[in-house]
């Protein structure tokens, strides 16, 4: 069974940081890309960042490049995002996905697999 587990969510300051980390299992994480998205109610997913299987290549929207840094550790099967200088609108339920293919691409994503998603709010 497919399954991925994003935790480390929470209440955070504007200007703190959170790292969020998603344990996947039920397939072979070394052989997929990841990534993670966000969504605020009411509002569209917003694809935030994504890694290539093996770690050499990243991606980052613009919204949170240099504030965000996405990684992964094959070998505990599990992709992580530092989220530093943390701005309320970053508020929002983030999520990882796996991707299609060992090079991440936002538009290849394997929607049969998704996780519950972890809830960061950013406010003083």
């Amino acid at each position: 069974q497919k399954q991925l587990v994003e935790s480390g969510g929470g209440l955070a300051q504007p200007g703190g940081s959170l790292r969020l980390s998603c344990a996947a299992s039920g397939f072979v994480f070394s052989d997929y890309s990841m990534g993670w998205a966000r969504q605020v109610p009411g509002k569209n997913l917003e694809w935030l960042s994504g890694i290539r299987s093996d770690g050499s290549d990243t991606y980052y929207a613009d919204s949170v490049k240099g504030r965000f840094t996405i990684t992964r550790d094959n070998a505990k099967n599990t992709v992580y995002l530092q989220m530093n200088s943390l701005k309320p609108e970053d508020t929002a339920t983030y999520y990882c996905a796996k991707g299609k293919r060992a090079i991440w691409v936002t538009e290849q994503v394997d929607f049969t697999i998704w996780g519950q998603g972890t809830q960061v709010t950013v406010s003083s």
